[in-house]
C-alpha cells in the first residue's frame, strides 16, 4: 500500500464506539468560533464557492477552465486532504420570501407587487426549481492544537481562493454559523430555528452545540438510514471508468432531491507517486518479458503482446509522464453521495435512477 494511503487511514483511525445518543452519531467533536472544527484527529475549515458557465463554454474555454481546475487541485497540500461537496436543497419557504419577494408599501402600486410575487412563487413550486444548489471546499489536516491549524488554513485559505478566482468562481471562507447552519438544513429539513446559533451563550448555559442542529431521531438499517421521518442512503463509486465524461457530476446531482455528493481527494506526494508507477511499470515490463520467453519456448517467434498487458504499459508510461513531465500530481479519489426521500419506496426508485446514471458512464 502506498506510504500516504497508509499513513492518512492511521491518523484517522479511531477507537469505534456504539453511538448512545442522537449526539453521539455526528461526530464533530469541538468547534471554534473562527469556523473550525475538529472531527476525531483532524481540524478542518470550509469554503463556499460560486457556480461557473462551464456547460455552456466553447471547447477552447472549458479546456483552459479544466486546465485552471487542474491547477487548483495540483496546489493542495499533499500532508492534508480535500473533499468537494456539492449539496442540494429545497428552498426554505420563509426565507425565500424574506429575500426575494417585494414587501407591500401601501402607494397603490401593492396589486402589480402581489402578482410579480405570485410568478416568482408559481416558478419556485415547479419541479426542479425549488432546488438550490451550493458548493463547497473542505480541507481538514492533522495538527498538535488549534493554533497550528489555524496558522494553516490562513496560508492555504489564501491559495484556494486565488486559485478559485483564475476560474472566475467567487470563494469565501464559512463562518461558524454559516458552517452548522449546513448540518442544520440536512438534519433538520424546514424546521425553521427558534433562536440563532450563539457560542458564547451556548458556553454560558452549559448547552451542547449539537443540540443546536441534531435530529429528533436517527435510525440505521443494513441498507438505509432514517432521519426523524425521512429515509436516506449513502452511494459511492466503486469501479470507475477508464475515461470519464466531465457531465458525469452534473448527471448525478441533476435528482429532484435532497442530496449531498462529495469528492474526497487525498494528494500524494510526487516522489513518491513517481515511484509507485517505476515499480508498477517494472512489474508489467517483467510480465511482458516472462510471456515472450514463454512463446519463444514454444517456437512462437512471430506473437504479438496480448492487449491487456499492452494497455497496462501504456497507461503505466503515460501517467509517469504526467507526474515527470507534465508536473501533474496523483491523488486518491472517494466520490460519495447521500441521498434523501420522504418514503421507502421512493428512496428505492430514487437508488435505482443514480444506478442507471453511473452505469450510463459505465461505473459501478
Amino acid at each position: 500500500m502506498i506510504k500516504t494511503l497508509s499513513k492518512a487511514q492511521k491518523m484517522e483511525r479511531e477507537k469505534f464506539r456504539i453511538p448512545r445518543s442522537v449526539q453521539d452519531a455526528i461526530p464533530i467533536r469541538r468547534i471554534f468560533a473562527d469556523g473550525i472544527f475538529q472531527v476525531g484527529n483532524q481540524y478542518s475549515k470550509t469554503w463556499s464557492f460560486t457556480d461557473i458557465n462551464y456547460a455552456i463554454a466553447s471547447k477552447e474555454d472549458k479546456t483552459s477552465m479544466f486546465l485552471d481546475y487542474s491547477e487548483l487541485l495540483n496546489a493542495l497540500d499533499s500532508g492534508a486532504s480535500a473533499k468537494i461537496t456539492i449539496y442540494n436543497r429545497r428552498i426554505n419557504k420563509a426565507e425565500f420570501e424574506k429575500s426575494v419577494l417585494l414587501p407591500d408599501k401601501a402607494d397603490g402600486l401593492d396589486e402589480y407587487r402581489h402578482e410579480f410575487n405570485k410568478m416568482l412563487t408559481a416558478q419556485v413550486t415547479g419541479t426542479s426549481n425549488s432546488i438550490v444548489r451550493e458548493r463547497y471546499l473542505t480541507v481538514s489536516v492533522v495538527k498538535r492544537n488549534p493554533d497550528e491549524a489555524r496558522s494553516y488554513f490562513s496560508r492555504v485559505g489564501t491559495d484556494l481562493v486565488t486559485h478559485l478566482a483564475q476560474l472566475s468562481s467567487v470563494a469565501s471562507e464559512l463562518t461558524l454559523n454559516e458552517r452548522l447552519h449546513i448540518f442544520r438544513d440536512f438534519f433538520k429539513a424546514g424546521e425553521q430555528a427558534a433562536a440563532e446559533f450563539n457560542i458564547h451563550e451556548h458556553a454560558k448555559r452549559a448547552q451542547h452545540f449539537k443540540d443546536w442542529l441534531c435530529p429528533d431521531s436517527m435510525e440505521f438499517a443494513a441498507d438505509h438510514f432514517k432521519i426523524d421521518a425521512r429515509f436516506g442512503r449513502v452511494l459511492y463509486l466503486q469501479d470507475y471508468a477508464s475515461y470519464i465524461k466531465d457531465s458525469f457530476v452534473s448527471e448525478l446531482c441533476d435528482l429532484d432531491r435532497d442530496l449531498m455528493l462529495s469528492i474526497d481527494i487525498l494528494p500524494v506526494p510526487t516522489d513518491e507517486a513517481a515511484r509507485q508507477l517505476q515499480s508498477t511499470l517494472l512489474g508489467v515490463e517483467t510480465n511482458v518479458a516472462n510471456w515472450q520467453r514463454r512463446q519463444n519456448a514454444n517456437n512462437n517467434f512471430t506473437a504479438t503482446i496480448p492487449y491487456d498487458m499492452e494497455l497496462q504499459r501504456k497507461e503505466t508510461k503515460e501517467m509517469l509522464d504526467d507526474l515527470t513531465t507534465r508536473d501533474q500530481r496523483m491523488m486518491f479519489g472517494l466520490v460519495t453521495l447521500v441521498h434523501l426521500a420522504d418514503s421507502k419506496e421512493q428512496l428505492d426508485s430514487d437508488t435505482e435512477t443514480l444506478y442507471s446514471t453511473a452505469r450510463k458512464h459505465l461505473c459501478q
